[in-house]
């Protein structure tokens, strides 16, 4: 007589695994973990800029559109003009931060962006 064996998981668990092997995604175990948010993978990865590290925790916002200036002059990365590519990685890091970013943090970094225009001679 054949015994019938009753499955414990439920079929949020069972679809949950079909789609990790249908979609290539590791599950726990794997050897290498994959970065926990696109953004980060997306700073990893990206062809965007070689940053300095650190730079979005300057106090002042002119040092931090002078570094982001010469991080964008000097990356091989890059796919655009200068002043774009560094404009991009800081509204970038403001987007992400969104409302964790403290309000003092937000200020200095958007008088970053008037500071970085300034400094490519666009304002």
């Amino acid at each position: 007589m054949a015994q019938v064996r009753k499955t414990t998981h439920s079929r949020k668990t069972a679809t949950r695994k079909k789609t990790s092997a249908r979609h290539g995604t590791a599950r726990k175990g794997t050897k290498r973990a994959a970065p926990k948010r696109w953004s980060q993978r997306v700073t990893k990865e990206s062809d965007a800029l070689d940053l300095k590290r650190g730079v979005f925790t300057l106090t002042s916002p002119r040092k931090i559109a002078i570094s982001l200036k010469r991080s964008a002059e000097h990356s091989s990365r890059r796919k655009t003009g200068a002043y774009r590519s560094a404009l991009s990685m800081l509204t970038f890091y403001i987007n992400r931060a969104g409302k964790t970013l403290p309000k003092a943090h937000r200020e200095r970094l958007e008088k970053a962006k008037v500071e970085l225009k300034r400094a490519f001679g666009r304002a």
